[in-house]
């Protein structure tokens, strides 16, 4: 998932026109024309005098790394690379526009979540056939890969990740009489009730959560056991009411509204910034993507912030996290097919997602064994993201995933929880009805 705004109805009907256009169904697990290209990565030598086409999104890789990728990928075929940078305004629709036409880019970076919308119809390419060759022996993250898996077929490559961890303020930690990161959620509340008795004013929070802040919440969801939702055959079903996810879920709310202000709970992170309010000392504890919000507020505050993973209540693990991030996938229409999966090839590879990925732009790479190579390289306060992204969970695997994030009902449902507008039990009765409509909408 990339931040963005969906127009859901927009790119449900220019997929539409691509489902005619390729004339193919998604149900018999094939992606149009190009599904028998996928068993052949084009090989040495073979793109010699040809260019393709790369779609990459506006702030996410430095040039530095685009360039890195299509010199893995020019050293393999002998193919050139025409890098177009796209802006994040209206980008689900322009994907979907262009993958209707006749000549598409040959590889398009999407947001983790948003590959299923895509794929729904047949407009990508199924690289079920060629993910051994492209993953050499690493263990992708699930929470990229798995929102890229449809019905069993593989759509999209992953490219990067970035997660949550836990950022806080060690002055005011040290203040509370707190030296030392806790690795335990008891040790974590023990903590926070620390800080919460030496910081008494109404508005501080020992741990700033907003109550809309669906992907941390999320967190509790999955580490009782829970599900978002499950799938039985081909029918999708809302799983909140199971007694695991209710467990979850009454977990969060006794977090928040023991350690988060009460102004807190009906809104997201951003109204107010809850970074703004870490600059400015009003909360000791976040759980976020990174520091740079913080930092370009307050870039005094460098040397005060720490990090770890957010335990989880079985000791010695942590909580599961939501993964954002991207992943490179092949338009069905694309005249490139071979050399298109090189490309994805190319920008997996380990050597470039170790020197590159994480080298240059320092996000996270796509496989736990790679994490582990290059976690000792970060600096201590980055180490805490990397640890914390080995445990992911995907979002359902569906193209109705897409309306769940753009009309932001689940942003409600979590701030109904917290508020206490509704009880647990009658909040998830009700998401879950709106989760089965969502999830199997065939349009």
């Amino acid at each position: 998932m990339r931040t963005r705004t969906s127009a859901a109805l927009a790119v449900a009907s220019a997929l539409a026109l691509s489902a005619t256009a390729c004339g193919s169904s998604h149900s018999s697990g094939a992606s149009g024309g190009a599904a028998a290209s996928t068993s052949k990565i084009a090989g040495s030598g073979s793109g010699a005098g040809k260019t393709i086409t790369v779609w990459y999104m506006d702030g996410d890789l430095s040039d530095a790394v685009q360039k890195a990728i299509g010199d893995k990928f020019t050293a393999d075929t002998g193919a050139k690379v025409n890098i177009q940078v796209q802006e994040w305004d209206g980008i689900n629709t322009k994907i979907a526009t262009a993958l209707a036409q006749g000549n598409p880019p040959d590889v398009v970076e999407v947001g983790n979540t948003d590959v299923p919308l895509f794929a729904a119809n047949g407009a990508l390419t199924d690289i079920s056939g060629v993910q051994s060759q492209m993953s050499a022996g690493q263990t992708w993250l699930p929470g990229l890969v798995g929102p890229a898996t449809v019905d069993g077929h593989l759509y999209g490559a992953p490219l990067f990740a970035g997660n949550r961890a836990v950022i806080y303020d060690k002055k005011i930690w040290a203040d509370a009489g707190i030296t030392a990161a806790p690795t335990t959620f008891a040790g974590l509340t023990a903590d926070l009730d620390k800080i919460k008795a030496k910081n008494t004013d109404p508005e501080f929070s020992a741990f700033y959560f907003p109550g809309q802040w669906w992907y941390s919440a999320l967190q509790f969801v999955w580490d009782a056991g829970g599900q978002i939702a499950t799938k039985n055959g081909s029918t999708w079903s809302g799983a909140l009411e199971s007694p695991q996810a209710q467990a979850g879920l009454t977990a969060w709310k006794n977090f928040v509204t023991t350690y988060s202000s009460q102004a807190s709970l009906n809104t997201d992170n951003t109204k107010p910034d809850m970074n703004a309010l870490f600059a400015q000392g009003k909360t000791a504890t976040l759980l976020n993507t990174s520091m740079n919000g913080i930092l370009k507020a307050n870039p005094a505050m460098k040397d005060q912030i720490g990090t770890f993973p957010f335990p989880s209540s079985t000791d010695g693990k942590t909580q599961p996290v939501f993964i954002g991030g991207s992943d490179l996938v092949v338009p069905a229409k694309s005249g490139n097919q071979g050399l298109a999966l090189a490309y994805l090839k190319a920008a997996t590879d380990p050597g470039v997602q170790t020197s590159a990925i994480v080298g240059i732009d320092h996000w996270t790479p796509v496989s736990t064994q790679l994490i582990d190579q290059t976690v000792s390289s970060l600096q201590d306060t980055s180490q805490a993201f990397f640890a914390a992204a080995k445990n992911s969970v995907a979002t359902p695997a569906t193209p109705g995933w897409a309306t769940i994030e753009s009309d932001k009902s689940i942003k409600e449902f979590f701030a109904d929880i917290a508020t206490g507008r509704k009880s647990v039990a009658d909040a998830a009765k009700g998401f879950d009805a709106h989760l089965a409509q969502a999830l199997n909408a065939t349009s």
